[in-house]
């Protein structure tokens, strides 16, 4: 463990929001990491994961000592508001090492095989500011968009879980849902993902950003990475990485995203701005 870290703000927040399908054993994650920065003396942390349902002063908010963004609006909104700690890295298929990539969900009564053959249909995704519902299912139809439209129509949902049940009710005819996210509905609500099929999947991108304020000093930021590399190797938390589809984590910076933003621009320079 680094020694000499300096004591952390009273009233530090932590946050886990995106994979909340077992928020339990994110609580029980959290409690693991909490330990370990107490032992290196880093005070004012709190006893439980904070929910966020307002992320952008969330996002920004100076006592944030571990939160978590997607990786779009970092490279978008948050460049020098805040500082990357590093990704956790996910089993679930569709991810490979801190690489992720989007899966394309249909009906599984959906005859369709190809993605071409939803030109002019309804999409639905989560919001214009997702990743992975959004700009890597951009970039992955602006070859095929013409004026710049694929699809007929779109449907902000307001989250991966609200994708995956529109398809599933009929209101949307595919969604690109973040791999993480199926596989915890396929684990933890079965009920979303009943009568749903993969179509395809995405390019890969960086998974999600693990942050902190930008009041968090160079040795704690040490210190975060190292408790986190020690938390996700820990023979004795298998089960729990287990319950969350855990495989360990990877110290990065703000230029590890950077794939996210070409993804962006090559969907603007084929003339495709929207979904």
């Amino acid at each position: 463990m680094t020694a000499g870290v300096p004591i952390a703000p009273a009233a530090r927040i932590t946050a886990l929001p995106n994979y909340c399908s077992n928020s339990g054993a994110l609580e029980r994650l959290w409690i693991a990491i909490r330990g370990r920065l107490m032992q290196a003396g880093v005070h004012g942390l709190p006893d439980t994961l904070t929910w966020p349902t307002d992320l952008r002063p969330h996002w920004r908010d100076p006592s944030l000592l571990i939160g978590q963004t997607c990786g779009y609006p970092l490279v978008t909104e948050l460049p020098g508001q805040v500082r990357v700690i590093g990704s956790l890295v996910y089993a679930a298929p569709g991810s490979q090492g801190i690489w992720n990539r989007s899966q394309l969900v249909v009906r599984e009564d959906e005859p369709a095989t190809r993605l071409e053959q939803f030109r002019s249909r309804t999409v639905a995704y989560n919001g214009t500011d997702s990743q992975s519902g959004y700009n890597a299912l951009r970039a992955l139809v602006s070859p095929l968009a013409v004026q710049g439209r694929f699809f007929g129509r779109g449907i902000e949902s307001g989250s991966h879980l609200k994708s995956a049940e529109a398809v599933r009710d009929g209101l949307a005819d595919i969604a690109a849902i973040d791999c993480v996210s199926l596989q915890g509905f396929r684990r933890y609500r079965p009920d979303v993902t009943q009568g749903l099929r993969v179509l395809g999947e995405t390019d890969d991108y960086v998974g999600l950003p693990l942050i902190t304020s930008l009041e968090t000093d160079d040795a704690t930021l040490v210190l975060l990475r190292e408790v986190l590399s020690q938390t996700c190797t820990d023979p004795t938390l298998a089960s729990l990485r287990a319950e969350l589809f855990l495989a360990g984590f990877e110290p990065l910076d703000e230029a590890a995203y950077a794939k996210h933003l070409a993804m962006r621009n090559q969907a603007l320079a084929l003339g495709c701005p929207h979904l």
